[in-house]
């Protein structure tokens, strides 16, 4: 008790936070988190309606040999949703870190490449 006392002053005393441990979010909150950032800056492109000009231009791309809407897709990995999102590919713009942040990213990715809980 006197140890747990100890730490509390010293934590408070140097302006220190204390970081108690939680849970970890669910896999369907990660992925209601994902989907959530994909219907914010994904949608308006790459929706599954096909006059979305990203989803039409991959319809066009794929011929039906993969599907045109980002979420229906099997094929993607973290990384290439990543590269995509920060780099941009033909008249798809880079997103910087100040639009999609770097935990954005991670959620996004992972839901576009079915991890976890899709």
């Amino acid at each position: 008790m006197r140890m747990l006392a100890a730490l509390l002053c010293l934590a408070v005393g140097t302006g220190s936070q204390l970081v108690f441990a939680t849970d970890a979010p669910s896999a369907s909150a990660k992925k209601e988190q994902g989907h959530a950032v994909f219907k914010r800056w994904c949608e308006p492109c790459h929706g599954r309606a096909t006059y979305l000009p990203a989803t039409a231009g991959l319809a066009i791309k794929y011929q039906g040999k993969l599907p045109a809407a980002l979420e229906d897709r099997k094929d993607l990995t973290v990384e290439a949703v990543k590269t995509f999102v920060r780099h941009g590919a033909f008249s798809m713009p880079p997103f910087r870190k100040t639009e999609v942040s770097d935990a954005d990213l991670d959620t996004l990715a992972a839901y576009l490449a079915g991890k976890p809980g899709r």
